[in-house]
């Protein structure tokens, strides 16, 4: 399988991320930790640049024992990408979609990665 360099790994900070092109097609790079996870900037949506949106912590609306709203918290161990267009959430770990399971939408388009020699590659 081919595979394009997106570049240093010190290129990419920690809860950052990359946009590359490769065939007229973009690719958004995401980094969490040591780890590397690539999708395709088209959200299943409506076709949007996901990967251009911005980075999150899962959000978590904190509940009373009445289920009134006291707030927001942030899970920092779910990271998710938020679509510029509308708002449409995804796992950046998983290209899931993070909304009501009972909503019928796909997930993310996704390319695995690779790290050899300090580089960050896509194989497409």
């Amino acid at each position: 399988m081919p595979t394009i360099r997106v570049g240093r790994v010190a290129d990419i900070q920690d809860g950052g991320k990359i946009v590359v092109e490769t065939e007229g097609e973009q690719i958004g790079v995401f980094r969490i930790g040591n780890e590397f996870f690539a999708w395709k900037n088209k959200c299943p949506h409506q076709g949007g640049p996901v990967c251009q949106g911005r980075i999150y912590n899962k959000v978590l609306e904190v509940l009373d024992a009445d289920l009134k709203s006291r707030g927001r918290d942030f899970d920092d161990s779910t990271t998710h990408i938020v679509c510029p267009w509308h708002g449409l959430e995804f796992d950046i770990r998983t290209g899931e979609f993070a909304g009501a399971s009972a909503v019928k939408i796909m997930n993310l388009e996704g390319y695995s990665t690779q790290v050899q020699d300090g580089d960050v590659y896509v194989v497409v």
